[in-house]
């Protein structure tokens, strides 16, 4: 778990700075300075917090906050296009329908957005307010990250992305282990929104992770 009582820059700056100093494709590359990951990560709250933009913050630097795992090397937030339009300072990258890759400096922000009928959904009815020393960050609940997850699988299996795949699924598979969260609800608000067989195939997932997770609680322990 991230100490809360740090910065809300310094704590998310250095998840970022970890995963690109431990990133081996960066290796030999100059990395952002320490300082400079700080305050762009704290410029970037204060931009969002001066415009009024409507987010919530989602992705591996969430993930963090609830179970041990790796880092990113960007922020992910939900967020509507319209809001994108008033913040010039953010460069786009590249856009699709429901995503776009942008920066903001040197820091890379991926936003889901919320034309994506289960974004909104997610942004409106999956949030928290994670407080830090001197700021609060609307971030997604566990079951909101889990529906975010669960929901992107079909489409990177479809990708025949297996490293994301493993990626994704390690979450899902901790999240579950650590909050014991209840499936079959979040099965009820994915059938709005995946075809039948993609979620079929998502609870055949789950099914085998929870398998798993029982057979490993029932090993005998070691006094």
């Amino acid at each position: 778990m991230i100490n809360h009582s740090m910065r809300a820059s310094e704590a998310i700056g250095t998840i970022i700075r970890n995963a690109i100093v431990f990133n081996v494709k960066n290796w030999g590359k100059r990395p952002m300075p320490d300082s400079d990951i700080f305050a762009t990560v704290e410029r970037l709250f204060d931009l969002l917090a001066a415009k009024q933009i409507k987010f919530v913050l989602v992705g591996g630097i969430v993930v963090l906050q609830y179970v041990e795992g790796r880092n990113t090397e960007d922020i992910d937030l939900i967020i509507a296009l319209s809001d994108i339009k008033k913040l010039p300072e953010i460069k786009i990258i590249e856009s699709d329908l429901y995503f776009s890759r942008c920066s903001f400096d040197d820091l890379q922000i991926d936003f889901l957005l919320t034309r994506n009928p289960l974004f909104k959904k997610v942004q409106r009815s999956y949030q928290t307010v994670i407080t830090f020393q001197d700021r609060q960050i609307p971030c997604v609940t566990v079951e909101g990250l889990l529906l975010l997850k669960l929901y992107t699988l079909p489409l990177l299996y479809q990708q025949g992305n297996f490293a994301r795949v493993n990626l994704y699924e390690s979450d899902i598979a901790r999240l579950l282990f650590s909050y014991r969260s209840a499936t079959a609800p979040l099965f009820t608000v994915l059938q709005k929104y995946l075809s039948a067989s993609d979620l079929q195939a998502v609870m055949s997932i789950v099914a085998e992770m929870e398998t798993r997770i029982t057979r490993f609680q029932n090993i005998p322990r070691s006094e």
